[in-house]
């Protein structure tokens, strides 16, 4: 199995932050994602889509074109396609911003890999986003006041800790309804975010990779 990771790029506001692929990596355009990586002068392995929000089809680059009308997005077809190729991390770039819609798209996304025990992130100009499925998640030490917030998706999250961090939880149960842990906020030392059943996403206001 491949032990790389899958950079996807979509078709929201990006920032290349973070943005560094390596050997034994794949780093793959989402349609309009594809624009976001001209800009920079970085060149993907695939662009792949409906190619409506694409303004020019790249030349020299593999392509797989999707129709208009289907069942995922483009950003959900391209995760798809690296796990067909083996790949279990995803760094998920041009995922928020723009329709709401897509973005609430991108977070289900972002559930999804960690239901299913996979890695995933998404890295945005204003945010960090993860998703955990039980387990323990632990973060460096980020700058103190910036927000940290930690939403049950799915249903109840529960035997929920949070650890370093200004307000902690210890034991706690979150319901997808309720948002408790919104606006927590890091106190400049290391923190941890586990939880015994459940699944819950993690986002990171403005900070450092």
């Amino acid at each position: 199995m491949n032990k790389g990771t899958a950079y996807i790029v979509g078709a929201g506001d990006f920032t290349p932050r973070g943005l560094l692929p390596g050997k034994g990596d794949i780093l793959i355009a989402a349609d309009g994602g594809f624009d976001a990586l001209l800009r920079f002068g970085i060149r993907p392995q695939l662009v792949l889509g409906d190619m409506d929000s694409i303004t020019a089809c790249p030349r020299g680059i593999a392509r797989l074109r999707f129709p208009a009308q289907k069942d995922l997005t483009d950003l959900a077809l391209a995760i798809r396609l690296a796990r067909a190729r083996g790949y279990r991390r995803f760094k998920l770039y041009g995922a928020t911003g723009g329709r709401l819609d897509h973005t609430l798209a991108s977070f289900q996304t972002l559930a999804d890999l960690a239901r299913e025990g996979l890695f995933g992130m998404i890295i945005a100009p204003d945010l960090v986003a993860y998703g955990l499925s039980r387990g323990r998640m632990d973060f460096p030490p980020l700058k103190a006041g910036t927000a940290v917030s930690v939403f049950a998706a799915g249903g109840k999250a529960e035997g929920v800790s949070l650890k370093g961090l200004a307000y902690p939880l210890q034991d706690a149960s979150l319901s997808p309804f309720v948002p408790l842990g919104v606006s927590n906020r890091a106190t400049g030392r290391a923190f941890s975010v586990s939880l015994r059943q459940g699944l819950v996403i993690i986002t990171l206001g403005s900070s450092p990779l």
